[in-house]
């Protein structure tokens, strides 16, 4: 198994916004773009962590909280604390170890790991070291649909050779976001840089005279529902479907027999103007029932961004961008650093609030205080 390199951390890194300036300070211009820019004017961006930091938490005090864990179940395995690492793509752009670092850091601590299709890294050699650590979290593949079943049939089988343990169908990005900032910096990917996994080209475009590239060459080859059903039928692996907005799809996914759901607007990347995902999470809680595994994304940075999330509905978050800001800064070390801040924040906050454990975050602990029927659609 390879290693990742070992490195210090930077000075002063107090919690995950302190690894943004050293991040900054390694990646050129275009890749930083690529990194942290959204789509369009960049308002779902903004909004999502915006929404996190406009809820409000009302804490109950005098609690017998000994003994208290962060500890979660999803999909039937116990997790130490409900943190994920969110999948994102071409990670050699920002540290030479890409996926393999963060792969490392997240068997060290505990957290899940969902490795993007588009990973610069073979997905076995990802899988090695959470397999290696009995006390690593849940490892799932993330999918973008290629219009190619025997390609997707040959995937999703070293997908299950490796060990992978559910399949997570990106549903809200069959084409980018108009990134202006991206545009702007002239982002390409270097020569060296590719999704390893996704083999060779896609078939080109067939177009006549007067078609749209969009709506008459790409949208023709992107995931319906017929997809989701051939993947269900494919592959043993429980599905997720990431990127829902609406409670009709939701319940429609529900009713196809998907097992879980990501709340996520793509951080901002894919359409602007999008609710933030803390105002759609109870919405698509109502729809999909209490006991369907939920998980958002977007904006998290702090312990109590984590504790409103699950007061709000979801039973695990996803963390994005600030753990690539520490890979970038100090690589493997650098997210392991990461998750343990927002862990610790986590304690702190349940702690302060009055949880023992997670079942104790539900709508009461926000202010004002909300009822299932006040979230619901």
């Amino acid at each position: 198994m390879t290693a990742p390199r070992i490195e210090s951390l930077p000075d002063g890194v107090v919690n995950l916004a302190d690894f943004e300036a050293p991040a900054r300070a390694r990646l050129d211009e275009a890749a930083w773009a690529y990194l942290n820019g959204g789509a369009a004017d960049e308002l779902t961006l903004r909004t999502n962590r915006a929404a996190w930091d406009a809820i409000r938490l009302q804490p109950r005090v005098l609690r017998d909280l000994a003994g208290g864990h962060t500890g979660v179940t999803l999909l039937g395995r116990e997790l130490q604390h409900p943190v994920l690492l969110a999948p994102i793509a071409y990670q050699r752009l920002f540290h030479a170890d890409g996926e393999l670092a963060i792969a490392h850091a997240a068997a060290a601590q505990g957290a899940g790991l969902i490795l993007s299709a588009q990973a610069s890294v073979p997905l076995e050699e990802i899988a090695a070291p959470m397999r290696a650590d009995p006390a690593a979290g849940p490892l799932w593949f993330q999918l973008y649909w290629r219009d190619d079943r025997d390609f997707m049939r040959a995937l999703l089988r070293r997908i299950e050779a490796a060990g992978y343990q559910a399949l997570v169908l990106t549903v809200d990005a069959p084409v980018h976001g108009a990134r202006d900032r991206e545009r702007r910096s002239g982002f390409k990917l270097p020569d060296h840089i590719r999704a390893v996994n996704l083999g060779g080209l896609k078939k080109p475009l067939d177009l006549q005279p007067g078609q749209s590239a969009l709506f008459d060459g790409l949208m023709p080859r992107a995931a319906t529902w017929r997809e989701v059903d051939w993947l269900r039928a494919e592959s043993r692996l429980p599905l997720l479907l990431k990127g829902l907005a609406h409670a009709d799809d939701a319940r429609e996914a529900l009713a196809r027999g998907v097992d879980g759901f990501i709340v996520s607007n793509h951080g901002g990347r894919t359409l602007d103007t999008l609710p933030a995902t803390a105002e759609l999470l109870p919405p698509l809680r109502a729809a999909l029932g209490p006991d369907v595994p939920l998980l958002v994304d977007g904006g998290i940075r702090r312990g109590t961004d984590v504790l409103k999330a699950i007061a709000l509905g979801a039973n695990a978050v996803l963390l994005g961008r600030p753990y690539v800001h520490a890979l970038a800064a100090s690589g493997a070390l650098g997210v392991a650093h990461a998750l343990r801040l927002l862990r610790d924040e986590l304690e702190i906050a349940m702690a302060l609030s009055g949880c023992k454990t997670l079942a104790d975050a539900g709508p009461a602990l926000l202010w004002p205080a909300r009822s299932p029927e006040r979230t619901s659609t």
